[in-house]
């Protein structure tokens, strides 16, 4: 399936209920993890048949009667800060009918019960097909959360569709995109002869430096740690220089471009290797002066020609199998998601033919029972117009017609497919706001942050390149654990260097020695001492240093790991996702 992945260090809540035609699993986990299959939002499933409908729907009845499900009115908040609604509660009154004796107690402490049920939920889970909560922290196809999520409190899910619901083959999806971008620059006046796309050029949460051409990786505090002018990797040393004073601000618009989303990989590549022919003195003076910013601006509107003159979605559009690469777990995890009481939404900046056409790709062959896609959400809306369809109101239409013909509307309804319009409407149209809702995307600003600035709407970011950079992490656990060892022994050996160098410091000045041990030193010893710590300190560095500028060359070789800026800092990237958003599968 379309892997989903988040970086958390909470707990995390996960509704699985879920009720199929072949079976029913209820299941919580509120321990903290650092992952969470999303496969354990799904049950196994199997055609159906009367007989099996008809067990199915006894069963339900019996489930009604015995459980019920703590109502909005009635939620309190739990421990960990949550709201209850949506727990499920035991109706003792209902069991005597169904043959279960309520009054019987739990053989023996609880800890010593729970470890003994949990052992068999495991051995259950895996007949399911399920990893258990301790394997699937070790899942690259994982949930990561930031924060407690108890999803039995929310009432809906809403889906972005591209590179959420949608994954594309970055390099064919990508590489077209800079080819038509290529094509616009060239009919503009640029040089683009002998140019190529490279997706290894660049990661997403780079920041584009725009005033001096250069692409940076910043760490959580905005400190720059790598940079790239051109496509030239800049020195330490360069690096330093350029940046030693001053933070990566992303407030700072006119300046930083945050590479939010891999929508974001062909334009970066183009715009770092038209920096190249800038400082070549490629470009030539009819296109007037220009300078980096300017530069970046022709990029962008090269680009932006690309998508609105429709060229690219169509050759996508008539071409999917090419572009698209569908999961076929993906449509019925939300199928059971929706069966189990969530309302679905899909809101989607594409317009509709191209969104009906890519989503009857990837979903409708994947659905049971000659469903389609659209059966799967209570409401669409196409041509959405984020992030102001989170800030503000735009006229709203129905769309009627499979062609695509639309009237105005000025009130959205269960079932309906729309075009524009407000995440306000969707709240007034469903009568669920805030937390109640949450919505999964892959652009860090357009999906998750204002959707939870604004609204208060939980969020879920995808970012696919996690599952290969969690394999790439795993694969150089014994070079980080060799790295990690080497620097601290330095630390070590440059704490005793310093104890010594300060005896010699207090001897020199008179003053009485911190240690017996350095009292019984002469001034001999001590400086020999030292002058041996300092080259074993000199000696690691030579070896640290080069560990240090491989480290992550697993997942990108020039700008090391997505989520990581150093050995233990995090990346700015983390820190936006961190900050935004609640998971990321």
């Amino acid at each position: 399936m379309a892997s989903i992945h988040c970086f958390f260090r909470y707990p995390v809540q996960l509704n699985t209920s879920t009720s199929t035609s072949t079976s029913t699993s209820t299941s919580t986990s509120r321990v903290p993890v650092s992952s969470f299959s999303f496969n354990c939002l799904r049950c196994s499933r199997s055609s159906s048949s009367s007989s099996v409908d008809a067990h199915a729907a006894a069963n339900k009845n019996v489930g009604d009667d015995v459980f019920s499900v703590t109502s909005s009115s009635e939620y309190d908040v739990d421990y960990l800060g949550e709201s209850t609604k949506g727990d499920f509660n035991l109706n003792f009154d209902r069991l005597q009918p169904v043959g279960i004796d309520g009054e019987a107690a739990l053989d023996g402490p609880i800890e010593e019960v729970a470890r003994m049920e949990a052992q068999e939920a495991e051995h259950l889970l895996n007949d399911f097909g399920i990893p258990s909560p301790s394997s699937a922290r070790n899942s690259p196809r994982g949930i990561f959360c930031s924060r407690t999520l108890n999803l039995r409190s929310i009432s809906a899910i809403g889906y972005d569709m591209d590179y959420t619901l949608m994954h594309y083959n970055v390099m064919a999806w990508e590489g077209r995109a800079y080819d038509y971008c290529m094509v616009n620059l060239r009919n503009m006046g640029f040089p683009v002869e002998g140019l190529a796309f490279d997706p290894d050029l660049v990661i997403r949460g780079l920041v584009i430096d725009k005033e001096k051409g250069n692409l940076v990786k910043a760490d959580r505090f905005g400190y720059v740690k790598r940079a790239m002018h051109g496509t030239t990797m800049l020195s330490n040393r360069a690096v330093s220089e350029m940046y030693g004073r001053e933070l990566v601000d992303l407030r700072k618009e006119s300046r930083w471009e945050f590479l939010n989303t891999l929508f974001s990989v062909s334009e970066a590549v183009a715009y770092m290797q038209m920096v190249n022919r800038l400082d070549e003195g490629a470009i030539g003076p009819e296109l007037g002066p220009l300078d980096y910013k300017g530069l970046y601006k022709a990029v962008g509107k090269a680009l932006f020609r690309a998508h609105v003159e429709g060229q690219l979605k169509s050759e996508i559009m008539s071409k999917p199998e090419l572009f698209v690469e569908p999961d076929p777990e993906l449509p019925l995890a939300l199928l059971d998601q929706k069966e189990a009481g969530k309302k679905l939404l899909l809101i989607t900046n594409s317009d509709y033919h191209y969104t009906d056409k890519m989503m009857q790709h990837s979903f409708n062959r994947f659905l049971p029972n000659d469903m389609g896609w659209r059966d799967l959400f209570n409401m669409v809306i196409v041509s959405a117009r984020k992030p102001e369809f989170f800030q503000m109101s735009h006229p709203l239409y129905e769309v009627v017609t499979g062609e695509g013909l639309m009237r105005p509307c000025f009130k959205a309804r269960t079932g309906g497919l729309y075009s524009g319009g407000s995440a306000q409407m969707i709240e007034n149209s469903l009568n669920i706001h805030g937390d109640e809702i949450l919505y999964v995307g892959d652009h860090i600003y357009t999906d998750v942050s204002q959707s939870k600035v604004h609204l208060r709407w939980r969020t879920a970011l995808i970012c696919r390149e996690l599952e290969e950079e969690y394999n790439a992490l795993i694969n150089s656990r014994g070079q980080r654990a060799r790295l990690v060892e080497l620097i601290n022994q330095k630390e070590v050996v440059g704490d005793l260097f310093n104890q010594l160098r300060l005896s010699l410091q207090r001897r020199n000045r008179g003053h009485p020695a911190q240690t017996l041990a350095a009292t019984n030193m002469d001034d001999q010893e001590l400086t020999e001492s030292m002058q041996k710590l300092l080259v074993v300190m000199q000696r690691l560095d030579q070896k640290i240093a080069p560990m240090l500028e491989s480290d992550g060359e697993l997942f990108n070789k020039r700008w090391g790991f997505l989520s990581r800026a150093g050995l233990w800092d995090k990346s700015h990237l983390m820190r936006q996702i961190e900050k935004y958003a609640a998971l990321s599968p």
